[in-house]
């Protein structure tokens, strides 16, 4: 498998897509998701980013964030899913998360503003 090749520290907003365990519609209830919204919120204030936006679907998130102040993203999205799994995961299971996440990095207004609309389900 190629090495996933990631431009991180370079001071803009991220927009990550990461996705349940084999898309499963695990963040299908609101419980499931209170839990993630509620870790999210706990990062947010202990590592310092914002979030610009984020999108919970059965069976995947999108967040556009800020890069953190005290640690790295891929710090905070593996302590997110981390937490996130330990308490949604069901006994028995494999895992709640895949392994990795997809990260495209947002430069400018423009393309922010573009991607808080796709996660709102309007026009680009």
């Amino acid at each position: 498998m190629a090495k996933l090749v990631r431009y991180q520290q370079c001071g803009c907003f991220h927009f990550i897509t990461f996705s349940c365990y084999h898309r499963q519609p695990l963040l299908g209830t609101p419980s499931a998701c209170n839990v993630f919204e509620g870790a999210l919120d706990v990062l947010r204030a202990k590592y310092g980013f914002v979030v610009a936006g984020y999108v919970l679907m059965p069976e995947h998130v999108h967040l556009l964030v800020s890069e953190p102040v005290r640690s790295s993203l891929s710090v905070v999205l593996q302590v997110l899913k981390q937490q996130t799994s330990r308490k949604l995961k069901a006994p028995g299971t494999v895992r709640f998360w895949q392994r990795r996440y997809y990260d495209f990095n947002v430069y400018n207004e423009k393309k922010r503003v573009e991607k808080l609309r796709y996660m709102a389900g309007g026009a680009p």
